[in-house]
C-alpha cells in the first residue's frame, strides 16, 4: 500500500481512536481531533447522550512531542474531550473561527476559513495548511484540512498533500481540491454519524459510499478510514463500512490502521 503513495518526505500515521491520529511527516507530528477519555465516559448533549465504548489506544502520556493540532471542531466530545484540551496547550492549533474564539486566549490557536491557506513554520521547516468546507450538525462550524510542504514534492505539477476531512457529509465542492493539489493520503471521518434532531434523525458524517465517491473525485492515492467505531451514534461501523467500500470498488486503495500502531506510508 505504501508504494502507491506519491510522496517525497517520510510519512507515517498512528491512529489512536475515532478521529484522533498522529500524522508523522518529515520529522514533525500533527495531531488530529484529540480525544483521550477512557471507555464508559459519557457526555449529555441534550439531544442525546454520547458514550465512548473503547479506550483510545494511546493516552496523553504516551504521545510523542506534538508540534501542531488539526482540530476540526471544538464543540463535540467525540472530536475534542476534556483530556484532549490539554493537548492544545502551548501548541499550534488550526480550527474554525468559532472554535478559535472559544479557545482564546491560547496564542497558538488560529482560525482557518474554507480554502484559506495559512503558513506554518516548525523547526525551520515550512508547511502550509488550507481549510476545506464541511457540513456537519446544522448551526455548527467544522473545518477540514489540507497540509502541504515543499519537502512533500509534486505530482503532475501539483503539490503532494495530506487531507484530513474533519466531520462532514459529502460535498461536491470538495472535488475542487483536485484542481490545486495531488492528495497523497486522504484521512476521512466516516461512520455515518446520525443525530436525533426534533425534526427527525439526520446523517452528519459520510458513509462508505459517500467517502468512496469523494475519494475517487479528488484522485487520492490512499484512503485511511477514521471515525467509524467506538460510539453508538455511528450507524455504519467497521464491517458495514468495509462492505460499502468494497461495493464502490476502492478497497484496493484503503489502508486500515491498527490503533496505536505507527504505519509508514512513505
Amino acid at each position: 500500500m505504501a508504494s502507491n503513495v506519491k510522496f517525497n518526505a517520510p510519512l507515517a500515521i498512528t491512529h489512536i481512536g475515532t478521529a484522533t491520529a498522529i500524522i508523522h511527516v518529515d520529522g514533525v507530528n500533527f495531531l488530529t481531533d484529540p480525544v483521550f477519555s477512557p471507555a464508559g465516559t459519557e457526555w449529555d448533549l441534550g439531544i442525546l447522550v454520547l458514550k465512548l465504548a473503547n479506550t483510545p489506544a494511546m493516552g496523553l502520556a504516551d504521545l510523542p512531542p506534538i508540534d501542531a493540532v488539526l482540530l476540526s471542531h471544538e464543540d463535540h466530545p467525540d472530536n475534542l474531550d476534556e483530556q484532549g484540551r490539554a493537548a492544545l496547550e502551548g501548541r499550534h492549533v488550526f480550527t474554525t473561527a468559532d472554535g478559535a474564539k472559544k479557545l482564546a486566549p491560547r496564542p497558538g490557536v488560529k482560525a482557518i476559513k474554507p480554502w484559506e491557506t495559512l503558513p506554518l513554520e516548525i523547526g525551520g521547516k515550512r508547511f502550509e495548511v488550507t481549510g476545506t468546507p464541511c457540513e456537519h450538525l446544522p448551526g455548527g462550524e467544522v473545518t477540514g484540512f489540507i497540509v502541504t510542504a515543499p519537502s512533500f514534492g509534486t505530482t503532475d505539477g501539483k503539490p503532494n498533500a495530506i487531507y484530513f476531512s474533519g466531520d462532514t457529509i459529502y460535498l461536491p465542492e470538495l472535488a475542487k481540491m483536485k484542481e490545486r493539489f495531488h492528495i497523497s493520503v486522504a484521512l476521512l471521518n466516516i461512520g455515518k454519524a446520525t443525530a436525533p434532531l426534533p425534526t427527525g434523525p439526520i446523517v452528519i458524517t459520510m458513509d462508505g459510499a459517500q467517502a468512496a465517491q469523494l475519494f475517487k473525485e479528488i484522485g487520492a492515492d490512499v484512503l485511511v478510514p477514521m471515525h467509524f467505531e467506538s460510539w453508538g451514534h455511528f450507524a455504519e461501523q467497521r464491517e458495514a463500512l468495509a462492505a460499502a467500500l468494497e461495493k464502490e470498488g476502492v478497497m484496493d486503495k484503503v489502508l486500515w490502521l491498527e490503533p496505536g500502531v505507527k504505519k509508514a506510508l512513505a
